[in-house]
C-alpha cells in the first residue's frame, strides 16, 4: 500500500493533507504510479498514460493554489481509476474484450466528466469481464484480475480491477458498473465498500452498453463516507441519456441531493443509540439453502450490531426471490444480443484478416472478437427473443420482474425502512472454480439480481471475515438494499455502523 493512502486513508483525510502542503498531487500520482507498476501481478490495470495523469494532478495543485473555493472541493487531487466500460478521452477503452482492443474514444462518458470537472485524478483504466458480463472478473480478455487478499483467488466481477486497485491501497476509489451485481459482489468479496444507485440516478451515457435497461453506474471506496462524496459528484440529470431521472421524489437530481440527505440522516443519528427507530428487513430466503455457514454467522453479527446500535430487526419474506435468477438470465442477454449487434466489424469492433463475403466477415469477425462468455449470452438472447419463443421466456421474465419489483414495495412500505442481507453465498472463490461449472456463477448471483430488477439502490460494506478455499480468512460483505433515491439514508446507516466497527480498515498483509 502507498504511503499516501496508508497514511491518508480516506477522501476527506488526503484531501486535507493535500490542502496543508504536505504533499502536491503531483507528488501523490507519481507515488501512486509507481505502485501500479509495481504490483502488475494483480492484472488490474489495463491503460496507464502518466502524461495525462499528471497533467491532471498538476492542474489539481494549481486549483489549490489559486481557486478560492477549492476548500470547498473535497474531490480535489483524490487519486482514481475507471472501470474499462466507461469512455474517456486519452485511455483505451476495451470493455475487456478483444472486439475493442484498441479503440481510443474522442469523448468521455458523463460520470468521468463530471469526476473531471470535481478535480479527481485519473491513474487510469482497470480491468473488467468482458462487456461486463461476469461475478468473478475471469472473462477478460487479459485474463484475470487476482484478488489482493489472496492471489489465488477471484476478486468477483464484473467490476474486479476497480475493486483489487482500490483493496491494494492504489487509489482511494473507483467507477464501477452493476447489472446483476457487478459493484456490490467484488466491493464484498476485496473487503471494501460499494454501492450503486437508484437506476437513472447517475448518466449510462457514454458506458458500453451490456442490458440496458439493467446497467447502472456505481462507485467503490474505503467506507461509506468516501462512497457518499463520489456517488454524489457523479449523481444527476443527463439529457443525453433518456433513462436518466430529473428528479427524486420533488428534488432536482443534481449533485448535492445525496450529500443532503446523507449530512441531515448523520445530525439526526446520535446517542448511544443513534439508530433508534430504523427498521431492519431480514428477508428470511436471504438465509436458506446454498449460504455457507461462515458468512452466514458474519452477517447475522453485523445485522445484531445494527440492533445493539438501537435498529429494530424485521423478519420478512421477498418470495420471488428465487424466481430472479431465471427471469435476470432472460432479460440481461435478450438486451445483450441486441447491444452486441452493433460489433459488425463494420461500424465497430475487430474485423478478421480473411474472409470470403460480407456475411462471413461478420461471423469470423464476431467469433474472434467475442469471448465464450459474451458468445453464450448473444445465443442466449437471441433464442429468447426469437419468434415463438418471445412470450414464452422474455414476456414471462417481464412479468416476474414486476412482481420481484412489488415484494420490495410491499415491504419497504408496510414493514421496513432498508433490507439487509449477504451479497454473495460464499468468500471469494479459486479462479478457475467455477468455471468448470456453467450454472455455480450465474447462482453466485441470487442476492443481487433482484435489485437490479427492481431498479432499486444496492451497496455492500465489510462485515466480517470467513475461511476461504485453503482455510485463509477472506472477506464477506453484508448488503443494504433501500428504496428508490434512499441513498443518503443507507450510506448514512453504514457510516454509523462503521464506527463501531473495523472490518473496513482491514487490508490484504495485515495493513490497517
Amino acid at each position: 500500500m502507498s504511503r499516501f493512502l496508508k497514511e491518508f486513508p480516506t477522501i476527506r483525510a488526503f484531501r486535507q493533507a493535500l490542502g496543508q502542503g504536505q504533499f502536491s498531487a503531483q507528488e501523490a500520482a507519481s507515488t501512486l504510479l509507481q505502485e501500479i507498476e509495481q504490483n502488475q501481478a494483480l492484472n488490474a490495470f489495463v491503460d496507464i498514460n502518466k502524461e495525462l495523469t499528471l497533467a491532471q494532478a498538476l492542474l489539481a495543485d494549481k486549483q489549490l493554489t489559486v481557486g478560492a473555493d477549492s476548500a470547498n472541493r473535497v474531490l480535489l487531487g483524490t487519486p482514481l481509476a475507471h472501470k474499462d466500460i466507461f469512455v474517456t478521452e486519452g485511455w483505451r477503452t476495451t470493455a475487456g474484450s478483444k472486439m475493442l482492443r484498441d479503440y481510443l474514444s474522442p469523448f468521455n462518458a458523463t460520470v468521468i466528466d463530471a469526476l473531471n470537472a470535481a478535480g479527481t485524478v485519473s491513474l487510469g483504466k482497470v480491468s473488467c469481464d468482458e462487456f461486463a458480463m461476469g461475478s468473478g472478473n475471469e472473462h477478460a480478455a487479459i485474463g484475470p484480475v487476482l484478488n489482493p487478499w489472496d492471489h489465488e483467488v477471484v476478486p468477483g466481477g464484473s467490476s474486479g480491477g476497480s475493486a483489487a486497485a482500490v483493496a491494494a491501497g492504489l487509489v482511494l476509489g473507483a467507477t464501477g458498473t452493476d447489472t446483476g451485481g457487478s459493484v456490490r459482489q467484488p466491493a464484498a468479496l476485496c473487503g471494501i465498500c460499494g454501492i450503486k444507485p437508484t437506476y437513472g440516478v447517475a448518466s449510462r451515457f457514454g458506458m458500453i452498453a451490456y442490458a440496458s435497461s439493467l446497467d447502472q453506474a456505481g462507485v467503490m471506496a474505503n467506507n461509506a463516507d468516501d462512497l457518499a462524496l463520489l456517488l454524489d459528484a457523479i449523481s444527476g440529470f443527463d439529457p443525453r441519456d433518456a433513462t436518466s431521472i430529473e428528479t427524486c421524489h420533488g428534488t432536482a437530481n443534481a449533485p448535492g441531493r445525496i450529500l443532503a440527505d446523507y449530512n441531515k440522516c448523520l445530525q439526526s443519528y446520535v446517542g448511544d443509540k443513534p439508530l433508534k427507530g430504523i427498521r431492519i428487513g431480514v428477508p428470511k430466503e436471504y438465509f436458506g439453502q446454498g449460504l455457507n455457514n461462515d458468512v452466514a454467522t458474519a452477517v447475522q453479527a453485523a445485522i445484531a450490531e445494527l440492533e445493539a446500535l438501537g435498529a429494530s430487526r424485521v423478519d420478512i419474506s421477498l418470495p420471488n426471490t428465487a424466481y430472479a435468477i431465471p427471469a435476470y438470465y432472460v432479460i440481461a442477454p435478450a438486451e445483450a444480443s441486441s447491444n452486441l449487434a452493433r460489433y459488425d466489424a463494420v461500424r465497430y469492433g475487430h474485423r478478421t484478416s480473411e474472409y470470403s463475403d460480407l456475411e462471413d466477415m461478420t461471423a469470423r469477425s464476431r467469433t474472434e472478437g467475442f469471448g465464450a462468455e459474451v458468445r453464450k449470452r448473444i445465443m442466449i438472447g437471441t433464442y429468447v427473443l426469437s419468434h415463438g419463443y418471445y412470450d414464452a421466456y422474455y414476456l414471462q421474465a417481464q412479468r416476474v420482474r414486476r412482481l420481484i419489483a412489488e415484494g420490495f414495495q410491499t415491504a419497504f412500505a408496510n414493514q421496513c425502512d432498508v433490507i439487509l442481507g449477504p451479497v454473495n453465498p460464499t468468500v471469494a472463490p479459486a479462479i478457475g472454480s467455477v468455471a468448470q461449472d456453467a450454472t455455480a456463477e450465474w447462482l453466485g448471483d441470487i442476492y443481487t439480481l433482484s435489485v437490479n430488477l427492481a431498479g432499486l439502490p444496492g451497496m455492500s460494506i465489510p462485515c466480517g471475515f470467513a475461511p476461504g478455499h485453503r482455510g485463509q480468512p477472506l472477506p464477506v460483505g453484508l448488503q443494504l438494499i433501500g428504496n428508490y433515491f434512499d441513498e443518503g439514508r443507507m450510506l448514512a446507516i453504514a457510516h454509523t455502523y462503521q464506527q463501531v466497527t473495523d472490518w473496513h480498515t482491514r487490508r490484504p498483509g495485515g495493513a490497517a
